[in-house]
């Protein structure tokens, strides 16, 4: 393919693109907002490019990896700004999200993203290549790509039962509810058990298969079925305030006001540990990767390179670095009006940025984009940012809580598109692409989702509220990331942090870590990433337990299949109808959410939608839906994966 020209950056397929990635960037961030993750969108992506482009007379499979490429940016986009910006919003800083600000941090730090990723191609793709599993999985996709039929119309379906699913639930027509949960007291232990009923997160947890699934209601069981029952048994009379919220109340409203004023900061300690981690346990990989990859470039200059080699150059990427940079230089001194401030949050900003972006395509590399820590490297920016703000405006600022969210928004950004890049770049390597219109196409994916994101959040917040549950805004959107950076940096500028409740949650994180290298230097195949423990930690069991749900469905695939393990390709192969149809779930259901909204918002009503009290009916319907959905899912990924191809 590198020596005859094969059509890639054609107007059609950016245009196809550029509408796939808005669409998925506004369910991305539905679905963030709502669960706490995001997933990678490549793969359906490249499904409907391929049915599309064959309506209109057929379009070469480099022209299908251009559209997955600039439409995979819907995810990473989201997960940048969904993770940090609405923090400004529970900061009190903003009313709602301003447009042009929300442009310039999701749109420049996209682009940064780019630009701080394509020294690394060589390094991790070409000289000492990192698995990159949905890179992989997309390209087998693109080469299996002759009949597309059969994949659209999983999609399709998938989508469109999620869609009902949510338009019947509590936020819609509320024939149902969102979830379904039990409680009680027993002499002074507290029990709690839930699940939430949505399809998206059985999907979600399909997608990330059974070990993360495992980790994640380890983490909320831990939370709900350990630490609040003995905080409530045993330490509750230790802080009047909260005994006073707590009593007279049923179970289960006790049990979440301990888990929101206590217990989720354990995730936060853990979390904070698992970043730092992070970091360091990658140090060598990352100074080397980037030493391999500016020696690659030098190599290169003066020489004739083969188009499948050829990255942007260098020369114009410094050009766009500064031009990039100057305007965030601009944006930070708007916020602390003081030079000697606005410039060292620039250049905190650039370093962590670069370094960032390394760390998260190694990790995009060695455990895919959906599965990619960008949180726990967002929290390590905004700690980081916070103690060197804290020596220029003092621990009592007003403005120091918001500039170090500034900062880790654009890096988070960036960190979650330099990922998705090198997943993108993956793919291409496999199918003969040119890596410069790749990047190209990622970079203007990125700034065109970056266009949507202020309405769609501005639509969701009006909609269903962002961050805690009130009795004004009972189905609000939890937001845990934006909450979590939210609380981190108020917490390091005067705010009030039950830091002992983060202590105790960093040990936890540190006994996590010690016992997943335990299991690394034994090769188990099974693993515990410190992140995923975390993340469960910190959010509701009722959204882990689907998660958990799906990734057993995940496995009983497998096992239907007879996968062998350590056979990566098989299980892909094996897995695609599956994911297929998981990824229209979560698509239509975030997609009717959004939709939901737009009455919501028109008329102030929340309950516009609603049916009358006789047709509301109750858990036992939403479960029995969910256990058809689970079927179907099961049954999809069950197939012959050649009849699914």
């Amino acid at each position: 393919m590198a020596d005859r020209p094969v059509p890639q950056l054609t107007f059609r397929a950016v245009v196809l693109a550029i509408v796939l990635a808005m669409i998925l960037a506004a369910a991305n961030a539905y679905l963030g907002l709502f669960a706490g993750l995001t997933i990678a969108t490549a793969i359906p992506a490249a499904v409907v490019s391929m049915g599309v482009l064959r309506l209109l007379g057929g379009g070469t499979i480099l022209e299908n990896n251009i559209v997955q490429t600039g439409a995979s940016a819907g995810s990473s986009i989201a997960a940048g700004v969904i993770f940090t910006i609405p923090a400004l919003v529970i900061l009190g800083y903003w009313d709602d999200f301003r447009y042009s600000w929300v442009l310039a941090i999701a749109g420049l730090g996209g682009l940064l993203g780019v630009l701080f990723s394509v020294p690394l191609r060589r390094s991790m793709i070409v000289e000492e290549p990192l698995p990159f599993p949905e890179g992989k999985a997309a390209a087998e996709v693109l080469k299996a790509g002759e009949n597309p039929g059969p994949g659209l119309k999983i999609l399709g379906i998938a989508a469109s039962l999620g869609a009902l699913v949510k338009l019947a639930a509590g936020s819609g027509l509320r024939m149902i509810p969102d979830a379904a949960a039990g409680s009680g007291f027993f002499g002074r232990y507290l029990g709690y058990l839930g699940t939430n009923l949505s399809p998206a997160l059985l999907g979600v947890g399909y997608i990330v298969g059974l070990n993360i699934g495992i980790v994640v209601v380890s983490g909320s069981i831990l939370s709900w079925h350990i630490a609040i029952p003995i905080y409530h048994a045993l330490f509750l009379d230790t802080d009047p305030a909260l005994a006073a919220a707590v009593a007279g109340q049923d179970a289960t409203t006790a049990a979440f006001a301990i888990w929101d004023a206590k217990i989720r900061y354990l995730g936060v300690g853990a979390m904070l540990i698992g970043g730092v981690w992070t970091l360091f346990s990658l140090r060598k990989s990352l100074v080397s990767g980037i030493k391999s990859g500016i020696a690659a470039t030098r190599k290169g200059v003066g020489q004739v390179v083969a188009e499948t080699e050829r990255d942007l150059p260098m020369k114009w990427m410094l050009v766009a670095l500064v031009a990039f940079v100057v305007p965030l230089g601009l944006l930070y001194q708007a916020i602390v009006g003081q030079w000697t401030v606005s410039i060292p949050m620039t250049v905190i900003m650039i370093v962590a940025g670069f370094l960032f972006v390394s760390v998260s395509a190694y990790l995009a590399g060695l455990v895919g984009s959906s599965n990619n820590p960008v949180s726990g490297i967002t929290i390590a920016t905004i700690l980081f940012a916070s103690l060197v703000l804290v020596l220029l405006l003092g621990s009592d600022s007003e403005i120091g809580a918001v500039a170090a969210i500034m900062i880790g928004a654009v890096v988070c950004c960036a960190a979650a598109v330099g990922g998705d890049n090198l997943q993108d770049l993956k793919a291409g390597y496999i199918v003969g692409a040119t890596p410069w219109k790749q990047q190209l196409m990622l970079a203007i994916g990125a700034f065109s989702c970056a266009l949507i994101m202020a309405p769609v959040l501005d639509l969701l917040a009006a909609a269903y509220g962002i961050g805690a549950p009130t009795a004004e805004r009972p189905n609000s959107l939890a937001a845990p990331q934006a909450t979590l950076m939210a609380s981190v940096a108020k917490g390091m500028f005067g705010g009030h942090l039950p830091w002992d409740m983060i202590a105790l949650g960093a040990v936890v994180g540190a006994v996590i870590i010690a016992l997943d290298e335990r299991l690394k230097k034994r090769g188990a195949s099974f693993r515990v990433p410190v992140l995923a423990a975390a993340i469960g930690i910190y959010l509701p069991l009722e959204l882990m337990v689907p998660i958990f749900l799906g990734g057993l469905l995940s496995w009983l695939v497998e096992r239907r299949h007879g996968l062998r393990a350590g056979d990566e390709e098989a299980r892909d192969r094996i897995h695609r109808p599956g994911t297929l149809f998981a990824a229209g779930l979560i698509t239509g259901e975030a997609l009717m959410g959004i939709a939901i909204a737009i009455p919501i918002v028109a008329t102030g009503d929340a309950e516009v939608l609603a049916m009358p009290d006789g047709l509301r009916f109750g858990q036992w319907l939403g479960l029995l839906v969910l256990v058809v959905v689970g079927w179907l899912l099961y049954r999809t990924g069950a197939r012959r994966s050649a009849t699914a191809d």
